[in-house]
């Protein structure tokens, strides 16, 4: 009876280690299940961070569009002030910064309508003096009239580089105020960072401008 009882007793302690051991393989089967199923999620969590990176980089907000829409037309009118310098203008220095002014402005007129075309927007009629793309800005960017551009192009000589310097002044001017509002409120980082050179360009041909203007 005893020797029943011993051998119920080891059968029932082999059994229960079986099962123990089926219990810690299938632990560990899970743990490893677990660890692998985690490190799919944190690949797949990686490559979207991945897939996402470039749609953040070329995200964009109403204030990168204002930007956008006012400063075409306004390099418009700047590369159109600087066009009539090579005819009109007497001083060289004067047909260097038109000459200047165009080169950088032209480039930007493209980038500027690329932006806009692939944020769905629309690109601004070629027409300078169309202040209605310009919204609330109007009157504040500096944007030179119609009167303005008729009074410069009928200029000549030493009248024409002071009229000139004196009108570039003023649409500078805009131009960094309205970069300025870019910097502060826009997201699209390529945007930010022409406002960025705008800024830099821009106030440092004023400060050549005034120079100029102050030896005449």
């Amino acid at each position: 009876m005893n020797r029943k009882r011993s051998l119920v007793r080891r059968t029932a302690v082999v059994a229960a280690s079986g099962v123990a051991a089926v219990a810690l393989a299938a632990c560990g089967g899970s743990d490893d299940t677990g660890s692998a199923g985690h490190g799919g999620h944190q690949a797949t969590d990686s490559a979207s961070a991945v897939a996402s990176a470039p749609a953040s980089q070329g995200q964009h907000n109403a204030a990168d569009v204002a930007f956008a829409k006012g400063m075409i037309p306004h390099h418009r009118q700047a590369v159109e002030m600087a066009d009539l310098a090579p005819g009109r203008a007497r001083s060289a220095e004067v047909k260097k910064l038109a000459a200047e002014i165009r080169k950088a402005q032209a480039p930007e007129i493209e980038k500027l309508s690329g932006w806009l075309t692939s944020w769905g927007g629309t690109v601004p009629a070629e027409d300078a003096m169309d202040h209605s793309v310009h919204g609330s800005m109007e009157g504040m960017d500096g944007m030179m009239s119609a009167e303005d551009m008729t009074a410069l192009g009928n200029a000549s000589g030493k009248a024409f580089d002071t009229a000139f310097m004196e009108m570039m002044i003023k649409h500078h001017e805009g131009a960094v105020e309205m970069a300025r509002t870019e910097q502060s409120d826009g997201v699209h980082a390529q945007a930010r960072k022409m406002a960025a050179d705008i800024i830099a360009s821009q106030s440092a041909e004023i400060e050549q401008m005034r120079k100029l203007l102050g030896r005449r």
